[in-house]
């Protein structure tokens, strides 16, 4: 038997050294090494390779001419929200990470994926419940499926032994910071048997074919627990997030190896489990009766999907001296760029007054295309004027006051139009898409009045 091997880990990026440091050569923090025991004997073949002879396949260098290209076979889900998130559908093979707040609805989501997969033999393994409290929850969401197999166990010998013998299309792990490998001698949850277990997997998909879905936990400062080296081995890192005291969560791609990373789900929690919301636009915007100041309308887009927004603005006198900025899902930098270019371009002084910026809905927007709503509402609320009901915008405030072209500007305008919007006010410099010769072709495909502008003053002038 082998010498037990010591080793200290940074809790903060997972960098190894074989003695105690009081900074991280890595990521620069302190005091975040810990000592653990990763190693009671010579393990080699450990893990899925145990039961698993992968000798038969030679890895030698091949020429990339030689290597022909092919379209990677997707499983589509049940749930259109999750196959858009993951670039159309799930990868054979492909190892996604999903991270989450405890209570969001990570497990309720994916036992309902598991569930109403019916052709597919699909295994959920969790280290955190007992096979009586998922067995209320499914009931609780009333989908049946015979070939839906349940595991509760935390050693991955004992969950490969398992899998030998079911032979899964799907493996559900819930949570990856429970599991736990017997060749390494640290307790759960720590930064080397994160990381072991992580990898076990990782071949079990890539040799099988096999898409693995791990549920991971996040820090209190929101990153996702355990290593960093987590993120990198896995194919697809989903974020599933959302207030509490909504209804609504959404699930955002971090990082995906088969799609673009900018998508959007958005679901909303019922006693049933999580419905999809197939037009988010409906729900981002409020039905109100009577018309108040400070309201405006953002065409906005995540992902390949267009969404209409409310942004909410106040601005009041400030009464302690030192005026206040505080946002909700809008970037407070931005926002206080926003203020300078009104103070210079626009003689508007907000130097001295209270401003207050919400996102309705919960939602956090990164799109500079929302600007010119942001500053609309601003005006708005200073002026203590409604804008008009059916107005939208869509554009990007430059420093100098001008008002810049945003990307997939059509995409807007037929989303405004969908619902029932007259007018978007949108950048003059979006039109000359038609340089081929259909200058204003923009005003004639729509039934939506498209009016163009080139800066802030105005723009203020046509609202007010």
């Amino acid at each position: 038997m082998s010498k037990v091997k010591k080793a200290f880990f940074c809790q903060n990026c997972g960098y190894e050294t074989v003695k105690w440091l009081g900074q991280c050569p890595s990521c620069n923090q302190w005091n975040t090494f810990v000592e653990e025991i990763i190693q009671k004997e010579n393990a080699k073949s450990n893990g899925w390779q145990h039961y698993h002879d992968s000798n038969d396949r030679s890895n030698k260098t091949i020429q990339l001419i030689e290597i022909r290209s092919s379209e990677e076979k997707r499983l589509l889900m049940a749930d259109e929200e999750l196959n858009r998130v993951l670039g159309g559908g799930l990868v054979t093979g492909s190892v996604i990470l999903v991270a989450g707040e405890p209570g969001i609805g990570k497990s309720t989501l994916f036992l309902q994926n598991g569930l109403k997969l019916s052709n597919k033999i699909v295994l959920y393994i969790s280290g955190e419940e007992s096979e009586q409290q998922i067995k209320m929850r499914a009931d609780r969401l009333n989908i049946h499926n015979e070939s839906f197999y349940l595991l509760t166990e935390t050693s991955t010998q004992i969950i490969f032994q398992e899998i030998k013998k079911l032979k899964p299309d799907l493996v559900i792990i819930d949570s990856v910071q429970t599991l736990q490998t017997p060749y390494i001698d640290s307790s759960p949850g720590s930064i080397s048997q994160i990381r072991e277990c992580a990898a076990e997997f990782q071949r079990f998909a890539k040799e099988t074919n096999t898409p693995v879905f791990l549920i991971g936990h996040i820090t209190k400062e929101g990153a996702i627990a355990g290593p960093k080296i987590l993120e990198h081995m896995v194919d697809t890192v989903l974020q599933f997030e959302g207030d509490r005291h909504y209804a609504y969560r959404i699930l955002r791609t971090l990082k995906n190896r088969y799609g673009s990373t900018s998508e959007l789900g958005i679901y909303e929690m019922t006693d049933t489990g999580m419905r999809a919301v197939t037009n988010p636009s409906e729900i981002l915007i409020t039905q109100k009766e009577d018309q108040l100041s400070g309201i405006a309308i953002a065409a906005t887009i995540e992902g390949i999907r267009p969404l209409l927004i409310e942004i909410q603005a106040l601005v009041t006198q400030s009464v302690y001296g030192t005026p206040q900025r505080t946002v909700s899902g809008f970037d407070l930098r931005r926002l206080q760029l926003l203020l300078a270019v009104l103070e210079k371009r626009g003689g508007f002084h907000f130097g001295i007054k209270d401003v207050f910026i919400n996102i309705a809905g919960g939602l956090k927007i990164e799109d500079p295309s929302i600007d010119l709503a942001v500053l609309c509402a601003l005006l708005s609320s200073y002026e203590d004027t409604p804008l008009p009901h059916h107005i939208c915008f869509a554009g990007e405030v430059g420093l100098s006051g001008e008002i810049r072209a945003v990307n997939r500007i059509d995409q807007r305008i037929a989303e405004a139009e969908k619902l029932g919007f007259e007018k978007i006010i949108v950048s003059k410099y979006n039109l000359p898409a038609g340089r081929h010769g259909q200058k204003g072709s923009t005003r004639q495909k729509f039934n939506i009045e498209v009016v163009t502008m080139g800066r802030v003053e105005e723009v203020y002038r046509y609202l007010f």
